[in-house]
């Protein structure tokens, strides 16, 4: 860790540096210490920062360098995976297992990772976030089986998004098109990725320059959401084929 890393201050409250500050090498290391509390949280997802940290190190505070986005009225199903879902059983939900996506999330191993930054710590901060109406989650079940899912942080009209999982193949990709189709009736045109993978840049995920992407969060930050506390209700139980059709706002082939 750099000796010149800022530390941040002890009260929830205290300001981040500016993201511009944050470090090449590694990208977009910002600052550490701190904690996990609803507010520190919410304070630096409003500034496009969030933690990122393996157990036993302090907590880390990451702005990196370009960041990876979605533009929810453009997000990119494969065709032929639409052709295959509709003769999908599944459905989905939201906001009706956030705990049980979060801990498959931390559980579903990763290739050239060796365990999970989703500490016991993370997962307490993110369940008190999704009780303060802030963090969200959409699930895909087969039957009561939970096969795939994401969760993440809303803030006015910005979404951030965290992690997701698969049980099995196609369930992150339903649950990361739905969430993309309910954004976009929410009046929320981005989704945030974090960092890049050739998986998510499949689906349409593009880069943008930091500067580019700090500019445009910080008026949806701030803008009225129309998105509710609780997403069970906006999004029912709808079959995952209903993703398949042709003509589902924002989804494309």
């Amino acid at each position: 860790m750099s000796p010149d890393l800022p530390r941040l201050g002890a009260s929830p409250e205290a300001p981040f540096p500016p993201a511009a500050s944050a470090l090449r090498k590694p990208d977009g290391l910002l600052a550490f210490g701190g904690d996990l509390s609803v507010a520190r949280l919410c304070n630096a997802y409003r500034h496009g920062i969030f933690p990122w940290y393996s157990e036993g190190q302090p907590i880390l505070w990451w702005s990196p360098d370009p960041r990876l986005v979605f533009e929810t009225a453009a997000f990119a199903l494969p065709g032929r995976f639409r052709r295959q879902l509709r003769r999908s059983p599944w459905t989905v939900r939201a906001d009706t297992a956030f705990d049980a996506v979060v801990a498959a999330c931390a559980s579903v191993p990763r290739p050239g990772q060796a365990g999970t930054w989703i500490t016991p710590a993370m997962r307490a901060a993110y369940g008190r976030l999704h009780a303060a109406g802030v963090a969200h989650s959409v699930e895909v079940f087969d039957g009561t089986q939970l096969v795939g899912g994401i969760y993440g942080v809303t803030i006015g009209r910005m979404f951030y998004g965290e992690s997701m999982f698969s049980a099995v193949s196609g369930g992150s990709k339903i649950a990361l098109a739905a969430l993309a189709r309910q954004l976009h009736d929410w009046e929320m045109p981005l989704l945030d990725a974090q960092v890049g993978n050739p998986h998510l840049i499949s689906l349409g995920a593009v880069y943008w320059p930091r500067a580019r992407f700090i500019d445009a969060i910080a008026g949806l930050v701030s803008a009225p959401a129309l998105a509710p506390t609780d997403w069970s209700g906006a999004f029912g139980e709808r079959p995952a084929s209903w993703y398949a059709g042709r003509n589902a706002p924002g989804i494309h082939v």
